[in-house]
């Protein structure tokens, strides 16, 4: 059963052109990178072409695979948290945009293998966004030669950048459950979009560790200095923040009435 509900919500992404806006959105941050690295190691044509090379300057950025790479994993990791909210708010919120919500439930199947599934597909959606910008900004960086590539900065370029994105998923449940909650899209963004600005208040206190939403902003260093090794208690904290919200999608899906 729960097969057939996992294929039916890959078909369901076939002829959609949303994953295609949403690889060109994520895929824009290496380019980006690349611009800003230009301009730092050649800040006299960039003046010239109006691009403001002294102020990429006075950033403090350089063009170095470590200055590279780390603000590689601040995209995907603070990107990637709205990217994903956007995902999930679209794997779970077009059943009630299309109006195939009730036709859904209706369906002699187990509502949490339709929570399952479609949680599945955004990690599968989600890794091959994360997998096609790693080696999009691995061929752009080797393009534009920048010093100090080794083979152990790159494991650890592509370790952190995994490791945000993973932590990301973790709040993706939780997203879910709002956008199951509110029967469409806007209320998940507006979520993620409220739950990013606490993340960044609770990450300049005490409590950042225990705030899901701002342990990815600590560890890529949006609130401060990046953190090279969470605490165990940040991994429970993300872990029964997943557990709690696939329990509250289910829990949402199987008692809340559809109005629809």
């Amino acid at each position: 059963m729960f097969s057939s509900v996992l294929a039916t919500e890959f078909l369901k992404l076939r002829r959609s052109k949303v994953t295609w806006l949403t690889l060109g959105g994520l895929s824009m941050g290496p380019l980006a990178l690349a611009l800003f690295m230009w301009i730092v190691r050649e800040p006299g044509r960039a003046a010239q072409l109006g691009l403001l090379g002294t102020k990429a300057n006075l950033s403090g950025l350089e063009a170095t695979w470590a200055a590279y790479g780390s603000a590689l994993t601040l995209i995907v990791g603070a990107g990637g948290m709205l990217l994903l909210s956007f995902i999930v708010a679209y794997v779970f919120g077009r059943e009630y945009a299309d109006g195939t919500a009730k036709n859904m439930l209706a369906l002699p199947v187990g509502r949490r293998w339709f929570v399952i599934a479609k949680l599945v597909v955004v990690a599968a959606w989600w890794a091959a966004l994360v997998v096609a910008v790693l080696a999009e900004a691995f061929a752009v960086g080797l393009a534009l030669g920048l010093p100090g590539f080794s083979a152990s900065l790159a494991a650890d370029i592509v370790r952190n950048t995994l490791l945000a994105a993973g932590i990301s998923y973790l709040l993706a449940p939780a997203v879910a459950w709002i956008t199951a909650a509110g029967r469409g899209y806007m209320p998940p963004l507006g979520f993620a979009i409220a739950m990013m600005a606490l993340g960044n208040v609770f990450g300049k206190t005490g409590w950042a560790d225990w705030f899901p939403w701002s342990i990815v902003p600590s560890m890529i260093g949006m609130v401060g200095s990046p953190v090279r090794t969470l605490p165990p208690g940040s991994y429970v904290v993300l872990g029964l923040t997943f557990v709690a919200g696939i329990a509250a999608t289910i829990a949402q899906l199987r008692w809340a009435d559809n109005v629809q």
